[in-house]
């Protein structure tokens, strides 16, 4: 008897992307989109952490410079106090400081956020008498909803770097970034 001879690749099983009827090109894409994904996903958190940390501007030629010393708003009849962690007052002017959001103190929703923002308070009073500041921001100044001036608070160091009141606030964990919007709540 004469038995047929098999096909040389007779019981070889294929490779999924043949049997598919993918190429190896199609195959390398379905697999490689989702690397690609991912990669400029991270390049594009890498740009906004750079962006988002950049240094504050030098005060300007118009920016106007505070040397007071700083009290808790209702104590000892200053003319300069802080009523909570993201506003303060001299004179008659209430200033809102641009880019973060403090605890409330007047009326605090819960025990918890009064805690926060008696410590928010306490820590912009620490850093608004560690010397004189500027007052820089839009010009012409620009009022929020309640009538307050915005204005960001920087100091420039004995070393020619610039601080931010604000970004140091928020490196302390007592407020948060905040540039419009909803807020998240303290509670």
């Amino acid at each position: 008897m004469n038995w047929r001879r098999r096909n040389r690749g007779y019981g070889q099983v294929l490779p999924t992307y043949r049997w598919q009827g993918l190429s190896r090109r199609q195959r390398l894409w379905r697999t490689g989109r989702w690397w690609l994904t991912a990669l400029l996903t991270a390049a594009v958190w890498v740009v906004i952490a750079l962006l988002g940390a950049r240094t504050p501007d030098p005060p300007g030629v118009g920016d106007e410079r505070v040397a007071q010393h700083f009290v808790v708003c209702g104590q000892h009849g200053s003319s300069a106090c802080a009523p909570d962690g993201d506003t303060i007052i001299i004179g008659v002017r209430h200033i809102r400081i641009i880019g973060i959001d403090a605890p409330e103190l007047h009326p605090p929703r819960c025990p918890t956020e009064e805690a926060k923002g008696i410590a928010a308070r306490t820590a912009l009073l620490t850093l608004l008498n560690q010397g004189p500041f500027f007052l820089t921001g839009p010009k012409p100044v620009a009022h929020d909803g309640y009538g307050r001036e915005l204005h960001t608070l920087v100091r420039v160091k004995p070393d020619g770097t610039v601080q931010s009141l604000g970004q140091d606030m928020i490196a302390s964990g007592t407020a948060r970034s905040y540039l419009r919007g909803p807020r998240l709540p303290w509670c």
